[in-house]
């Protein structure tokens, strides 16, 4: 597939309708923008921005496209197959160092078009679990999410920082946001992991219909991880996001970002970036995680990693930036 893919990358080159043409001449910039599954929040909001580029960039063509999320889309586009895409900003920053998931994999061209919104650490459970704290997971059924999946990345890392043995000390069953929701409804799960946007879907439905309620994590957890990993923030989930949620939820989170290839030309990043934020208001409607985004949002907790020089363009003029 990726033989196919490529050949089909050097015919589209080989035409000139892929990004660096030169709408001088009157010709179309094509891009490729992969996002996530289409049953995801990811994919609707990519649709919705692609659609503000379309009708308001000249000669500009994106075309958003389904994936299997943040790692596959930052492939794509090192290895030129696409040049437009969505992730965390801690699987960039491993396809930056080479490491992680992207060991013997590195690639330094990835730069940030701007933020998005935050990624939250929402530890969900059921009423009568007993479960407070992190370190009660001890003993229980939990799920830590599917194998492989970002949720259960993080609760690896977060309950192995709470001092839970990591999934030894508990019963781990690795299944899904769906699947849990089930299994927490039939009394067979006394907790799940879920990483997404606020408010999300899956916790709202097991607070509403399966007696599921969050808890907080622990602040010295929050503060061994937020100075040992550059890409987590202490985060607040605020009350009232939830169904009978009266109290703030502390947890972490993590910025997912709308990123480009460095080669693409540094005019039409500015004027992507730029529609972007004129428009930002119209994208609510697409997820509740984007409701109430300021321009400085779009260049804060990056983990250091390096804007285009387009947008950092935007950011200046804008007075974002210095």
């Amino acid at each position: 597939m990726k033989k196919i893919l490529s050949i089909a990358l050097m015919i589209a080159l080989s035409a000139g309708i892929i990004a660096g043409c030169s709408n001088e001449q009157g010709e179309t910039t094509y891009l490729n923008f992969p996002t996530a599954s289409t049953t995801g929040s990811i994919y609707p909001i990519g649709a919705a921005i692609s659609n503000l580029w379309n009708e308001n960039i000249e000669g500009l063509n994106v075309s958003v496209e389904a994936s299997n999320g943040g790692v596959q889309n930052l492939g794509l586009v090192a290895q030129g197959e696409a040049q437009i895409g969505v992730a965390v900003t801690n699987i960039m920053t491993e396809q930056k160092n080479g490491t992680g998931v992207f060991e013997e994999n590195q690639y330094d061209g990835i730069r940030v078009l701007t933020a998005l919104y935050s990624n939250y650490n929402q530890v969900v459970v059921s009423e009568d679990s007993g479960i407070e704290t992190l370190g009660d997971i001890k003993g229980k059924v939990f799920a830590p999410g599917a194998p492989g999946s970002t949720p259960e990345v993080e609760s690896n890392i977060h309950l192995t920082a709470a001092g839970v043995n990591y999934p030894d000390d508990f019963n781990p069953q690795f299944v899904g946001f769906t699947e849990s929701i089930d299994l927490i409804r039939n009394k067979q799960l006394d907790g799940a992991w879920i990483q997404a946007g606020i408010p999300t879907s899956a916790v709202s439905e097991i607070i509403s219909t399966a007696g599921g309620r969050l808890i907080s994590i622990d602040e010295d957890v929050i503060e061994q991880l937020t100075e040992e990993y550059p890409w987590y923030n202490r985060a607040i989930i605020p009350a009232g996001t939830y169904e009978g949620q009266e109290e703030d939820v502390v947890t972490t989170s993590i910025v997912i970002t709308i990123f480009v290839d460095e080669s693409l030309p540094e005019e039409t990043a500015y004027q992507m970036t730029k529609v972007f934020w004129e428009n930002v208001e119209s994208l609510a409607s697409t997820h509740n995680a984007i409701k109430g985004l300021q321009l400085e949002d779009g260049v804060d907790n990056l983990a250091g990693l390096p804007l285009h020089d387009g947008s950092a363009r935007y950011y200046r003029e804008m007075g974002v930036l210095d």
